[in-house]
């Protein structure tokens, strides 16, 4: 398992079924290709997401990975939780109105398939700090010391060593 290209897209989206959404996103995808759907307000940077991915690419090579799928372990990763249920609850997909973040990885270009399914907005993958404290459950006295996005990035790595 391998990690070519990595690209990172904004969208909103009213989610009708996360079933028929998730179905429509594998339709478009080719093998070998990974498109994942993140809760944009869940995410503080491109770079959060880039470090959780490539730990989760990691995780596979080493065999100390916590899920049996590559896309379940980059919401692990980008969650920086072990459960599978608390980071689908941070990352996941929920129907209703949603900021969408799309990582594409090992892809062709898909914006146009992704743009017919969910509206391009770059916006979303802006972050809103005190939403993030509390989903992330930051404290004023950690933010004394490191960025939000050094304190998500931190505690991704963790995973690895608390392994």
């Amino acid at each position: 398992m391998y990690m070519e290209n990595i690209k990172i897209m904004g969208f909103t989206s009213k989610i009708d079924s996360v079933g028929d959404t998730l179905e429509q996103i594998d339709s478009i995808k080719k093998d070998g290709e990974i498109i994942q759907l993140l809760n944009a307000d869940s995410i503080v940077s491109p770079n959060h997401i880039t470090h959780g991915v490539n730990q989760a690419f990691l995780a596979f090579e080493r065999g100390e990975n916590l899920a049996k799928d590559i896309s379940v372990e980059i919401v692990l990763r980008c969650s920086a939780q072990r459960q599978i249920s608390k980071a689908f609850n941070l990352l996941g997909l929920k129907e209703g109105q949603m900021n969408l973040c799309a990582v594409l990885i090992n892809c062709d270009d898909h914006e146009d398939e992704l743009s017919e399914l969910f509206t391009r907005n770059d916006s979303v993958l802006k972050a809103d700090e005190d939403k993030l404290m509390d989903i992330y459950k930051i404290s004023d006295g950690e933010l004394e010391n490191m960025s939000l996005e050094e304190i998500i990035i931190d505690r991704i790595t963790k995973l690895t060593v608390d392994y």
